[in-house]
């Protein structure tokens, strides 16, 4: 028989503020089940919230005290690692914004003036409900990564000190103890969206999106570290010169700081952010669910689209950056359905005529009262992995007309080098771009809430299948090959394949 405990464990841990107000929801729980009574019966008032956050306060303690360390470690990083030693100069002879000095200069003052601020509002934290110190915090940590980006840090020693040090900032303010004061206004209640089939904010489903935040974090810091030249060569086991040539290509240089290490920055906040919240978060911190959308969806459109367009614009593949563009597709259409289910909560809540802009920063009160039965544990992965990660992509379904698109799409990409035909041929470029787009489209199709978005294969299919006969540098066998895939492409687009699970007001949608 399951303890107590095992009850109520939600797979990954409640952390931080999250787990005074589990335990108030638990015991309701135990009471109602004994008593029959409702929740409006287990509401909190004011000082009992209050009570709660200095209880939580007095426990996480030492966090605040890290923040206060980690403030005189970063006053005292510009005289223990010399950032004018070692110097680097940016890759392919780059030219950037500040000269060496400069770089050095700004860099040294920026680590003092963010660690003299962390030991004041560090000490402030000390004391409780003084959620802005911890905002400003946390605030702290981001220009930490963002710092050294921006001033094309001159040591590797300066960008690592420094990016690390900021995540760590990042996790000791917000995650681990929580959203600061959170426990003021949270509202306890349903976990999985009203008349959702699963939990889009589960331990599971935001399991892999760590994952992959992480590796993709790794290959992007990969060529940063390239272009502001702490390492002198990148490796491609594919097009040889071609990363090299693409990474100091006059499309990378017309960016004021390295591609490679924005996309890196995006990927550590993307890490970062799949920690944040509990897993109502759908509901109790629609913001930050919208924020984090925003970073994976559009802004992971345009990092796969500048990858795609590079044998277009620049004439070269570039394996690692082909790779980076891999790990951010699967992304899009797996963070889709937490977008839609906190969509849906604000549309309910502004029908039931509530506030909108403090149901968006505050979260909204539940409208009906559920666990999430179904999503495994996370500890259970190291046992039961294939349970754990078939619950990571609910939401998700490959039908065979997706997945046969794929494939053609990425034959098309490497169709005009199987028929011997010049990259720098137009025909070419209609084979790279649309097999590319194809891809992008039936892997982001194959998430059931944007299941409409099949149809851009249509077009797509169409274009590649005629444009390249009215091009005048055309081969007629890679036209045929074009319009072959092009029309097989548009017409796999059709059907729509199987719906597995509920997504609430959205089941209208996915058609």
């Amino acid at each position: 028989m399951a303890s107590k405990d095992d009850k109520h464990s939600t797979g990954m841990g409640s952390r931080g503020v999250v787990r005074p107000m589990d335990m108030h929801q638990n015991n309701s729980n135990d009471h109602q089940d004994h008593e029959g009574g409702g929740h409006e019966h287990h509401k909190m008032d004011h000082q009992q919230r209050l009570q709660m956050l200095h209880m939580h306060h007095q426990q996480t303690l030492w966090i605040y005290w890290m923040l206060v360390l980690l403030g005189f470690w970063l006053v005292l990083s510009p005289l223990t690692f010399s950032y004018g030693i070692g110097t680097v100069e940016p890759s392919g002879g780059r030219e950037v914004w500040l000269s060496l000095s400069q770089r050095i200069t700004v860099l040294k003052w920026s680590d003092i003036i963010s660690g003299l601020l962390l030991i004041f509002f560090g000490w402030r934290s000390l004391t409780p409900n003084r959620p802005v110190s911890l905002w400003i915090c946390c605030f702290i940590g981001v220009w930490l990564n963002i710092a050294p980006v921006l001033f094309w840090a001159p040591t590797a020693v300066a960008y690592y000190n420094d990016t690390l040090v900021g995540a760590l900032i990042i996790a000791l303010t917000i995650l681990i103890p929580g959203m600061p004061n959170m426990i003021m206004y949270m509202k306890m209640g349903s976990k999985v969206p009203s008349g959702w089939s699963y939990n889009p904010s589960s331990w599971p489903q935001r399991w892999i999106m760590i994952v992959l935040a992480f590796a993709g974090w790794i290959v992007s810091r990969y060529l940063g570290a390239f272009q502001l030249g702490y390492i002198d060569q990148i490796w491609d086991p594919f097009f040889g010169e071609g990363s090299r040539l693409v990474l100091n290509s006059d499309m990378s240089h017309s960016l004021p700081v390295s591609d490679g290490m924005l996309g890196a920055l995006a990927y550590t906040f993307e890490f970062l952010m799949g920690w944040m919240g509990s897993p109502s978060r759908w509901r109790t911190m629609p913001w930050m669910v919208a924020l984090f959308g925003i970073l994976v969806i559009p802004l992971g459109l345009v990092h796969i689209f500048l990858v795609i367009s590079q044998p277009v614009i620049v004439g070269y593949w570039c394996t690692p950056c082909l790779l980076a563009a891999a790990i951010m597709l699967p992304m899009i259409p797996l963070e889709f359905d937490e977008v839609i289910a906190m969509g849906q909560h604000m549309v309910q809540a502004k029908r039931r005529g509530d506030n909108f802009w403090k149901v968006f920063w505050k979260g909204g009160e539940p409208f009906e009262h559920n666990e999430d039965e179904r999503s495994p544990k996370l500890m259970e992965l190291s046992k039961s992995p294939g349970k754990v990660i078939k619950a990571s992509i609910w939401g998700m379904s490959i039908p065979w007309t997706l997945a046969v698109s794929t494939l053609l799409g990425i034959w098309l990409m490497f169709a005009p080098a199987a028929f011997g035909v010049s990259i720098e041929a137009s025909a070419a470029d209609i084979n790279h771009l649309g097999g590319s787009l194809i891809v992008v489209v039936s892997v982001i199709s194959m998430g059931e809430v944007v299941r409409r978005g099949r149809y851009l294969n249509i077009l797509l299919g169409l274009l590649v299948a005629v444009v390249p006969w009215f091009l005048q540098d055309s081969n007629f066998v890679l036209n045929l090959s074009s319009a072959i895939t092009g029309l097989l492409v548009a017409g796999l687009a059709i059907p729509r394949g199987p719906k597995k699970e509920s997504y609430g007001l959205w089941d209208k949608y996915v058609k």
